[in-house]
């Protein structure tokens, strides 16, 4: 046999063997369920000095809220976030990044009753680990991001109504939470305040109101019945407003 032919053999038996191969299963997407998307804008003083942009995504396995957040003070500076949560709403990971001036990073990671957080205040900083002993049920509450307080407003509401029977018990509650940009945890409280008109761009509404106290600091808070969704916010601490656009 040729030299040519015996190539010609060996290319044939190789091609026939990864023939007989089966080949790799892909595995299904998760169906993705869009929950909520938008922006807030944010007031200080009654100027604009910050957007944030954001979806929640549902699916199976874990629910993601993505949030970019754009200074508008001249800076031009801007960060990311994206929190993971489990399907019985208890946290998984939280990451933020600094996408300019400068490139920081915190990372938030969560076990069953310990917490483990990496921070890096620049690429080539060695990361600084902290941990703490908290449980999964501790919210992250990142008070740069205010999609996590819509999210803590809807896990008050879980945990304030019963759906089949179609009441509510709001009473004040309070929730652990943890705060990655002061590397703490924290207690917060909520209570619904009842309903109350105002002006929301231009027009006359009347919303569900309620009241958020982080370390003796109130922050109010409106939503809007169709969808639960968070549309206005106030700190009068810092005489700041929050409002969806």
């Amino acid at each position: 046999m040729t030299r040519s032919r015996v190539l010609l053999a060996l290319l044939l038996v190789a091609s026939a063997s990864l023939a007989a191969q089966p080949k790799k299963e892909k595995k299904p997407k998760e169906p993705v369920k869009l929950v909520d998307s938008g922006s807030f804008g944010v007031y200080v003083n009654g100027r604009r000095v910050a957007t944030e942009n954001f979806k929640i995504e549902e699916r199976p396995s874990v629910k993601v809220i993505s949030s970019e957040l754009k200074v508008e003070d001249g800076s031009d500076a801007a960060h990311t976030a994206e929190l993971q949560l489990a399907p019985n709403g208890n946290s998984r990971e939280y990451h933020w990044r600094e996408l300019r001036p400068g490139k920081a990073e915190n990372i938030v990671k969560f076990e069953e009753n310990f917490i483990s957080q990496s921070v890096a205040l620049k690429p080539e900083d060695k990361p600084r680990n902290l941990s703490y002993i908290l449980p999964a049920t501790t919210l992250v509450l990142d008070d740069y991001f205010f999609s996590h307080v819509e999210v803590l407003l809807w896990r008050y509401m879980a945990s304030s109504c019963d759906m089949a029977r179609r009441t509510c018990d709001m009473k004040k509650t309070q929730f652990g939470i943890f705060v990655p940009r002061r590397e703490a945890p924290a207690v917060a409280s909520m209570e619904y305040r009842g309903r109350e008109k105002v002006m929301l761009r231009g027009a006359e509404v009347e919303l569900a109101r309620f009241a958020l106290v982080i370390e003796g600091d109130e922050w109010g808070l409106w939503m809007q019945d169709t969808g639960m969704k968070l549309v206005r916010l106030t700190i009068a601490s810092s005489n700041t407003e929050v409002v969806r656009d």
